[in-house]
């Protein structure tokens, strides 16, 4: 794992002690909101419904036991004792005193973290797979290129007044677990022929009002390369990105506007212009690259007895087994992912307990090594086989051994209008109530890989455009209503979903929802997945059996 530096320390005490400053004079009136907003959200600082909301960076969703530990305490202490992991890997604390605010800044730089740039129409915190160095697939580790992105994009003086928020993932795997293809900037990192290392790059992907998957404008970048062709694309952007429309502001907007062949070229251009210097050297990516090397792994059977004795004779860790261990690059360690969609709960929250039994798991088994994923859930990505069964006993103890990563009930879910100022409609209470419809193991497992995100908002906090159903809250006249899509995916083989019908009331969704898994089973061929099945048959049938009832 990346340790911060004295420069990185510096920061973070400087822009702690700025902040202070400013929310002093905020308290003493002498600032209004309307001139303390910007100054808030540079700082990761909202206002939503009723109280403030921190949003904690966690860098391409990496940390250790001390930090989470940290966040842990920080949410029993300063909030109402949970955090919200959220789908850029972040976590957010809903009930934040603005007086508390300095506070908990120092606390966190205390352990290297911080709130910068989690917010404003700078680049945001760069997402990347969260089983990295730890899967076979990989090419490379993406931490050390994401890591690389964050001390280039912190406080940028070029790039911290865009026109609109940035958002960059980045992806080693051909499984993509980032939803590369839906971001600002998408990083896929690829071996050319003769074995040289590069990126495929792709722009102007997005959701919110105008979902685009983004367009590859470079098949393959030179790995030393990067640096200065991200400065051409934001300079491109910075120069003709629209300012006087917030809702056209994006860059997918410029890339649909130009055509992405237009832009690319313009995009060359400016490489040209920006030349060698913007790279990073050779030794600088070298000294990060040494920040990730591998673990203190042992040399293990790739076969644990212990292990497959507890499967044969424990019912519930077989099928936690099943769905939430993952194959490790190393034998005799798996990939556990930690599902924080247990039924009934609220997706992405973790309470104080919760994350400090992760974190001790993280330290006598996991070397100390914890992710957030994009789809609100943890992993410890280096855990013995042979411990496994105490580290599923241990999650079950505190209500996190869910055994349903990747199945209908391990949704993704904005805030919604629970605490989003911005809402128009719930999006938890009807997770919440899908979740519930399939409680049953295992008719979940019979489902097989589904994923549902929902969205309180056109915003898309939820994802709800690249769902296999998508869910997307609605405002009809002063009442909550949902608006369906089928078909998307933000995986490798990203797509935007495609409409069902009209948006249904509140109390149909979870029904619909219900409606629409048993025509997938009933029209499913040879295992097919339900996207599959899906982009098979296309929308008809679901459509019929979902408005029946509707004349």
């Amino acid at each position: 794992m990346y340790r911060y530096d004295t420069l990185d320390r510096e920061i973070l005490a400087d822009r702690s002690a700025e902040f202070r400053e400013q929310v002093g004079r905020r308290l003493a009136g002498d600032l209004t909101e309307d001139q303390f907003k910007p100054l808030r959200l540079m700082n990761g600082l909202y206002l939503q419904l009723h109280a403030y909301m921190l949003r904690v960076a966690i860098p391409y969703g990496s940390l250790n036991s001390t930090q989470l530990r940290k966040l842990a305490w920080l949410s029993k202490t300063y909030d109402k004792g949970y955090g919200h992991f959220t789908t850029r890997q972040n976590l957010q604390l809903h009930w934040i005193k603005l007086a508390d605010t300095p506070d908990i800044l120092d606390h966190l730089a205390s352990v290297d973290m911080h709130a910068i740039q989690t917010s404003g129409n700078c680049i945001r915190n760069v997402t990347a797979d969260p089983y990295a160095g730890a899967t076979a697939e990989e090419i490379d580790d993406p931490r050390i290129w994401a890591e690389a992105m964050r001390q280039w994009s912190t406080l940028h003086p070029e790039f911290s007044f865009l026109p609109r928020k940035f958002k960059i993932a980045i992806t080693a795997a051909p499984k993509d677990r980032t939803a590369a293809k839906v971001h600002d900037i998408g990083l896929a990192v690829k071996r050319a022929r003769d074995g040289a290392m590069g990126f495929e790059v792709m722009v102007g992907g997005g959701m919110g009002r105008t979902p685009y998957v983004g367009s590859t404008i470079r098949e393959f970048l030179p790995a030393n390369r990067l640096f200065s062709y991200l400065e051409a694309i934001l300079r491109v952007y910075n120069r003709h990105g629209r300012r006087d429309n917030i809702y056209k502001a994006r860059i997918k907007i410029l890339v649909a506007a130009l055509g992405a062949e237009e832009f690319a070229r313009q995009v060359e251009a400016e490489w040209d212009k920006v030349g060698t210097d913007a790279d990073l050297p050779d030794l600088e990516i070298a000294r990060i690259r040494g920040a990730f090397a591998g673990g203190a792994f042992e040399t293990l059977p790739p076969r644990s007895e212990a292990f497959e004795a507890a499967k044969a004779s424990q019912l519930a860790f077989a099928r936690f087994v099943r769905n939430n261990v993952k194959p490790h690059k190393k034998p005799g360690y798996a990939i556990v992912e930690i599902s924080l969609k247990g039924i009934g709960e609220t997706p992405g929250d973790a309470t104080a307990e919760q994350m400090d039994v992760v974190a001790d798991l993280a330290e006598r088994f996991g070397q100390d090594d914890i992710r957030v994923t994009h789809e609100q859930n943890l992993v410890l990505p280096h855990i013995r086989l042979d411990d496994l069964p105490a580290v599923h006993a241990a999650l079950a103890a505190v209500g996190l051994g869910t055994p349903n990563i990747g199945l209908v009930s391990d949704i993704i879910a904005c805030p919604g209008l629970d605490y989003c100022a911005l809402a128009n409609a719930r999006a938890i209470s009807v997770a919440q109530h899908i979740a519930e419809r399939f409680a049953d193991a295992d008719r979940a497992e019979n489902v097989g890989e589904l994923k549902v995100k929902i969205s309180g908002c056109i915003n898309a906090c939820g994802h709800h455009h690249v769902g296999h159903i998508g869910i997307l809250g609605v405002d009809k006249k002063g009442e909550e209503y949902y608006q369906l899509t089928l078909g998307g995916s933000g995986a490798e083989d990203a797509a935007v979903g495609q409409a069902l019908g009209p948006a249904l009331p509140y109390e149909r969704v979870a029904e619909a929802v219900d409606t629409l898994v048993e025509v997938y089973l009933r029209e499913r061929k040879d295992g097919e997945r339900f996207l599959d099945t899906f982009r098979r048959t296309g929308v008809a049938p679901f459509k019929e059996a979902v408005y029946a009832d509707v004349h």
